[in-house]
């Protein structure tokens, strides 16, 4: 099984955007796209106030979001949280990629997170033993899928580190979001040291009475810099 990296670290970021559709009468429908990080749930609650009065129903196609972290959480409970005050029903439904494996890991339904949960689940009888070879073949599976957890929850805390470092080389060297990725990703591979271990010394470095960037990350970021005119 091959690790599935969010598309945000590989990719420029993307701002949320929220529009709607057209829809029967009562019945909202709103297309999400970008990312659900920190910021989203504003751009929600602005695309909510500007509902219809009379709106019956409020259904998001989440199709176009391509990564999720912590803050997505707080997305859904501000949509839950609308349809409680309003007495309407919401869903977010056709999740994609890495925003539907985090679902899976925090153990919320992937279809629609906001369906209500079964409280008196059908009792199951529990399932025979498997063979030997088959109990071989899911244990292995097990351990390869943990291994992409582990994975996931690492680039998903390291997500704020990198888009603070992005922000660092923006404002000193005058790039745009995209030049300054590819010179963190250039310094990291120059250095043989990890994306993250590269973007926490240029935060720490920025700071008034922070420690100077070690030697080997100075020097590949300064090369990294002069190969793209900075």
């Amino acid at each position: 099984m091959t690790p599935v990296a969010p598309p945000s670290l590989v990719e420029r970021s993307r701002p949320l955007t929220i529009d709607r559709r057209a829809a029967g009468t009562g019945r909202a429908v709103l297309r999400v796209r970008g990312e659900l990080v920190h910021g989203c749930v504003d751009v929600l609650a602005e695309a909510l106030d500007e509902l219809p009065a009379g709106t019956a129903r409020v259904e998001l196609d989440m199709t176009g979001v391509i990564f999720m972290d912590t803050a997505g959480r707080q997305f859904l409970d501000t949509l839950r949280d609308y349809g409680r005050r309003h007495l309407v029903p919401v869903s977010a439904t056709n999740w994609h990629g890495q925003p539907r494996r985090i679902l899976e890991l925090i153990g919320l339904d992937t279809s629609d997170p906001l369906r209500p949960a079964d409280r008196n689940p059908p009792v199951l009888p529990s399932p025979a033993p498997l063979p030997s070879p088959v109990s071989l073949e899911r244990a292995e599976q097990l351990h390869e899928l943990r291994e992409e957890i582990e994975h996931l929850r690492r680039a998903i805390a390291s997500r704020p580190v990198i888009d603070q470092a992005r922000g660092i080389l923006m404002a000193t060297h005058s790039c745009t979001s995209d030049e300054a990725w590819h010179i963190l990703r250039e310094a990291s591979q120059l250095s043989n040291t990890k994306l993250h271990t590269v973007a926490a010394a240029i935060i720490s470095g920025a700071e008034s009475d922070g420690p100077p960037l070690p030697g080997e990350v100075r020097l590949a970021l300064r090369r990294a810099l002069a190969r793209r005119g900075r």
